[in-house]
């Protein structure tokens, strides 16, 4: 019965990760609904500012801030990236980082540098053992992230786009669609896109007071930020909702694996059985 035991030590450690994976998923289960409540408070402020600025890229006025510029030579490029501080989460990271490294290696073949600012543990190792400059970084954020632990770290990208060494910045995040679908994003920050409104007149501006330059500075630092924090948001969400799928998928697998090896002890408990009857049997017979 040396087999029957060995089958009943991988049934009992089949149980124990049982017991872990369907723990975490009551946790993700838990947590999605209040990420999903950050999210979107967040949603409309982020959905009108971007509004906003799309309008006023359609303005001609006598200042131009930097980040309306776009660079004629692209050198070096910057990208924000969004990831997870754990992992148990299904394909949540490595699907962004594959779309990720197919616009890189573009960029790279026609000798553009790039700069990565990576938020989240697993952002971090990936592009620690690339050929990409890493160049900032913060980890645990935890499920109620501060704006003001990012504003550091993208500031470097920020700073290097006003002085033109970065030619473009692109923020990439895992964008909640519901509990089932999260979609790997890859949107341009800097220089800001235009607006999606057609009709909006070719010729006017703002009145700003005070000074637009002061003022711009501000508006559009802020929308980056904003956008930046959402994107933050957005991908906790989707961790928490991969995270639940992937361990509620783990406790099925487990539950087929515990049926099938209980099958299995079952069937060789019987071969023990009736080898052990044939056994007394042919020893009567002989007697």
């Amino acid at each position: 019965m040396s087999g029957a035991r060995e089958i009943t030590t991988k049934i009992r450690s089949v149980e124990n990760t049982r017991k872990v994976t369907s723990a975490l998923e009551m946790v993700s289960a838990a947590k999605i609904k209040k990420s999903q409540d950050r999210m979107a408070a967040t949603r409309p402020y982020a959905r009108m500012i971007k509004q906003v600025i799309g309008h006023l890229s359609y303005a001609r006025p006598e200042y131009k801030h930097p980040f309306t510029v776009e660079h004629e030579e692209i050198t070096r490029v910057g990208y924000v990236v969004i990831s997870s501080d754990r992992g148990l989460c299904g394909g949540l990271n490595n699907n962004l980082f594959r779309k990720m490294l197919a616009e890189i290696i573009e960029w790279q073949d026609q000798g553009v540098e790039i700069d990565v600012v990576a938020f989240g543990k697993k952002a971090n190792q990936f592009f620690k053992r690339l050929k990409v400059n890493l160049v900032a970084s913060a980890t645990d954020l935890g499920e109620t992230p501060e704006i003001t632990d990012l504003v550091g770290p993208m500031k470097i990208l920020l700073d290097g786009y006003r002085d033109g060494t970065i030619g473009r910045v692109t923020l990439c995040f895992n964008d909640f669609i519901n509990t089932m679908a999260q979609k790997p994003v890859l949107n341009q920050l800097l220089p800001l896109p235009k607006g999606d409104d057609e009709e909006t007149p070719e010729l006017w501006d703002y009145i700003y007071e005070p000074e637009a330059v002061d003022l711009l500075d501000t508006v559009l630092t802020r929308y980056i930020e904003s956008l930046v924090y959402q994107g933050v948001l957005e991908n906790l969400a989707s961790e928490h909702a991969a995270r639940m799928v992937a361990m509620k998928s783990a406790s099925d697998n487990a539950t087929d694996l515990i049926d099938n090896l209980k099958l299995v002890y079952n069937k060789a408990r019987q071969a023990a059985i009736t080898q052990e009857i044939s056994e007394i049997v042919g020893g009567a017979a002989a007697v």
